[in-house]
C-alpha cells in the first residue's frame, strides 16, 4: 500500500463534483445531470434511470488538464520555489457503465432499473491515487488525481409520473500496521506488515416528477414539459490509517516507539441538489441549485494528524447551474452549460498545509451523435464529446511553516490564478 502512494497532488473533490462524469456532464456544467438517464444517473440522481427503458454499456474517457498558479508579490520564496506553477499534473479517467432492467428476474412486471458507474484514474492503471502532505509551497485544496470512481444504485416508478432511487458512492478506507527492529542507520529487521482495506458506502437519493404525467396522464396539459428532481448525497472520503512500532536495541526498548497516521483525501460534503427542466420537441434548458455543506470538514480534519495543526474552516456554499441542448436533426444533439462556484475555504492561512482555493466560473460545451442503424449493431449506438473551462480568479493567501529555516510567518504573501480544461468522450450501445 504505501508503494502505491504515488506522489500526486492534494485532493478533496472527485470526477463527478469537479468536473463531471460523463460527456454530458462536462459539457453542461452538470446543470442537466438531474435530468440524464445515462449510467452517471447513480450519482447525480439514481431516480432518472427509470426514465429510459432501454439498458446501455458506456465505455468513456476523461482527461482534465491543470494549469494552476500562485504569483508571489513581491520577493522571491524563502524556500526557493522555482516556479509560479503549483500544479500541472492531469487527472486521466477511463469510465465504465451500465444499465439494465432487473425485472426479467422476479414475477413482477414492474421495471427495476440497476446501474453501475466506475472509473479508475490513470485511464486504468491506478486505483488508489492519494496524496496526503505538508506543503511550503502551497497547494490547491480541490484538484488532483482521483482515487476510484465507483456508484451502483437502482430507481422505479413509485406513482405516476413519479420515480424514485436509491445508490451508494462506494469509497476505500486502509488500515496498515507495522512493527520492526531498526539500527541507528535505519536498516530494518524482523519486520512485520499488516495492510487491510475496507469499503465506505454512503448513499444516494434521488426523486424526479414529470408534472405533465402527473397530473394529466400525458395528455395536453399547462404543465407539459416540466420536471423537477431533488438529489441528496451523502459525504464521502477516501482514508488511510498507519499505526508503526519500531524498536532500536540499546537505544529505545521493547515495546517501542509507536508512530501513527490518520489522513484523508477526496472529501466530497453532504449535497442537496434540487433542479427544473423544461423541455420541447427539439430542445430543453434547466436550472440546478446545488447546497454543499463544507463546513463539517473542518471538523474531520481535527483527526487528521497531517492537517490538524492548520486551524482550517470551511464554509457551506451554494452553486448554480444553468445548462441548455438543442436537437439539430436526427442525428446530431448539442449541449452547453455554465456554473459558479464559490470557494468553501475560510481565511487566507493554513499553517504548514498551505492550501489554496478561489471562486471558479465552469463554461462547457459538447455534443452528441446518435447513428441509429450502425454496422453491425442491433441497436443504437451514441457518441458523445464535452469539453469544460473552469476559469480561476484570482485571491490573495499568505504562506506560512513551522521549518525552522523559515524565521518570518507568513513569509510569502502569493496570488491564485490559472485555468482547467477537462475533455471528456464516451461511446454508449444501447441494448
Amino acid at each position: 500500500m504505501l508503494a502505491s502512494m504515488q506522489p500526486v497532488s492534494a485532493n478533496m473533490g472527485n470526477i463527478g463534483t469537479n468536473y463531471g462524469v460523463l460527456p454530458g456532464d462536462v459539457a453542461s456544467a452538470q446543470a442537466l445531470s438531474l435530468f440524464n438517464s445515462s449510467v452517471s444517473a447513480t450519482y447525480y440522481n439514481p431516480a432518472y434511470l427509470a426514465h429510459d427503458e432501454r439498458g446501455e454499456l458506456t465505455l468513456g474517457l476523461m482527461h482534465a488538464e491543470h494549469d494552476l498558479r500562485a504569483e508571489s508579490q513581491g520577493g522571491a520564496a524563502p524556500l526557493g520555489r522555482s516556479s509560479d506553477v503549483i500544479q500541472d499534473t492531469p487527472s486521466q479517467h477511463a469510465l465504465i457503465g451500465m444499465k439494465t432492467n432487473l425485472s426479467s428476474l422476479t414475477k413482477s412486471d414492474h421495471p427495476i432499473y440497476f446501474g453501475f458507474m466506475a472509473g479508475v484514474e490513470k485511464y486504468g492503471e491506478e486505483m488508489l491515487a492519494f496524496n496526503s502532505r505538508t506543503s511550503n509551497e502551497a497547494q490547491y485544496l480541490t484538484y488532483g488525481r482521483q482515487p476510484l470512481f465507483l456508484n451502483l444504485g437502482g430507481a422505479t416508478e413509485i406513482l405516476r409520473g413519479i420515480d424514485a432511487g436509491f445508490s451508494a458512492r462506494v469509497t476505500l478506507h486502509a488500515d496498515a500496521q507495522l512493527d520492526t527492529y531498526t539500527d541507528l542507520q535505519g536498516n530494518t529487521s524482523l519486520e512485520s506488515l499488516n495492510v487491510s482495506a475496507k469499503p465506505s458506502i454512503r448513499p444516494i437519493f434521488g426523486l424526479n416528477v414529470n408534472w405533465a404525467e402527473t397530473f394529466c396522464g400525458g395528455g395536453d396539459c399547462a404543465f407539459d414539459g416540466i420536471e423537477t428532481a431533488l438529489s441528496f448525497r451523502g459525504h464521502s472520503n477516501t482514508e488511510t490509517k498507519v499505526e508503526a512500532t519500531t524498536i532500536i536495541p540499546g537505544t529505545i526498548p521493547s515495546p517501542g516507539l509507536n508512530l501513527a497516521i490518520a489522513t484523508l483525501d477526496a472529501y466530497q460534503p453532504d449535497i442537496t441538489a434540487l433542479g427544473m427542466q423544461y423541455r420541447q420537441e427539439r430542445w430543453r434548458v434547466g436550472l440546478t441549485l446545488e447546497y454543499q455543506t463544507w463546513s463539517d470538514l473542518s471538523d474531520e480534519f481535527e483527526s487528521d494528524t497531517i492537517k490538524d495543526q492548520a486551524n482550517l474552516n470551511f464554509q457551506d456554499i451554494l452553486v448554480p447551474r444553468l445548462g441548455g441542448e438543442f436537437r439539430v436533426n436526427d442525428m446530431l444533439t448539442l449541449t452547453g452549460g455554465i456554473a459558479f462556484e464559490e470557494s468553501p475555504l475560510e481565511g487566507k492561512r493554513s499553517l504548514d498545509v498551505n492550501y489554496l482555493d478561489a471562486d471558479r466560473t465552469l463554461i462547457g460545451i459538447g455534443g452528441t451523435l446518435e447513428l441509429r442503424d450502425p454496422p453491425i449493431l442491433a441497436y443504437p449506438l451514441t457518441l458523445s464529446f464535452g469539453y469544460q473551462y473552469q476559469m480561476i480568479d484570482e485571491r490573495d493567501f499568505e504562506l506560512t511553516s513551522t521549518d525552522p529555516m523559515v524565521p518570518v510567518n507568513p513569509y510569502e504573501t502569493v496570488t491564485t490564478e490559472g485555468d482547467v480544461s477537462v475533455f471528456s468522450g464516451s461511446m454508449t450501445m444501447k441494448f
